[in-house]
């Protein structure tokens, strides 16, 4: 089954595209210490429902349907943290990912922000990861091998003494669902090679998202059964777009309406 757009299905996912990033903004600006992880949520919730926009992420299926708008994760929680009465505090750093459907299509885009003011430590993770998805945005082209890409961004992370976390989680392709082939990991085994690389196309559009810890690479699901946390409890970050590659080049479908973002 072919996951390549047209040109027109692409201009519809850039508007699904915007209402994700514009929800991103909405979630910035609650951003503070004090704040509850589930007011996070409920901003964005209530942007995107009273724009016309589905959460996309609300109810898919798991051991629990995942039960909020957005995937709120903070410190060592690395992606698809439940929004509740979590409380952030000076110095933590909180991972907000959010995705929406618009007119049938799906957008997804994360970024880790700082609360208040962070240490050294932090401050270097969020860098790294930030620019790992830099980087993808400056290779992407048509006719490279995703492998190449996923090499750099694994030695950017580890040039910054940090660590992309290796588990069963990886950036994807993205359209009518949320999940599509191809499978986009951020680094690279045998077995990707042996079955899953694949050359970069005019018509693809996929969702990157680097995830990277200052610790060890393993990763633990907790007890609610979706958030994700770093083996060894240390501090983690995310950063996402949706990219969609077309005959003049890249285009962020997650980007800002000048076409501003985290990593751009």
């Amino acid at each position: 089954m072919s996951y390549h757009k047209s040109s027109e299905e692409i201009a519809l996912m850039r508007q699904s595209g915007l209402l994700t990033w514009q929800a991103h903004q909405e979630a910035a600006r609650v951003i503070k210490p004090g704040v509850t992880t589930h007011e996070i949520d409920m901003a964005v919730e209530t942007f995107l429902l009273s724009h016309g926009a589905k959460p996309l992420f609300k109810g898919v299926p798991g051991v629990v349907p995942f039960p909020a708008t957005t995937c709120i994760s903070v410190n060592e929680e690395l992606v698809h943290g439940i929004p509740g009465p979590r409380v952030l505090e000076e110095g933590d750093i909180v991972s907000v990912d959010i995705g929406c459907v618009w007119q049938g299509w799906c957008s997804d885009a994360a970024m880790t922000h700082p609360v208040g003011a962070i240490n050294a430590k932090r401050t270097r993770l969020l860098r790294a990861t930030e620019g790992a998805l830099r980087l993808v945005l400056k290779q992407m082209r048509a006719g490279v091998r995703w492998s190449a890409i996923a090499r750099q961004m694994e030695h950017h992370v580890r040039e910054a003494q940090c660590t992309m976390v290796r588990a069963n989680i990886a950036g994807h392709g993205i359209g009518r669902e949320l999940w599509e082939s191809p499978n986009v990991p951020n680094y690279v085994t045998p077995e990707f090679l042996r079955h899953g690389d694949f050359t970069l196309q005019a018509g693809m559009v996929i969702a990157v998202e680097p995830m990277v810890a200052l610790g060890a690479a393993r990763a633990v699901t907790q007890p609610d059964h979706w958030t994700i946390a770093s083996a060894d409890g240390s501090a983690t970050a995310h950063f996402e777009h949706t990219i969609a590659l077309t005959e003049k080049g890249i285009q962020v479908m997650t980007a800002g309406p000048e076409g501003q973002g985290w990593a751009l």
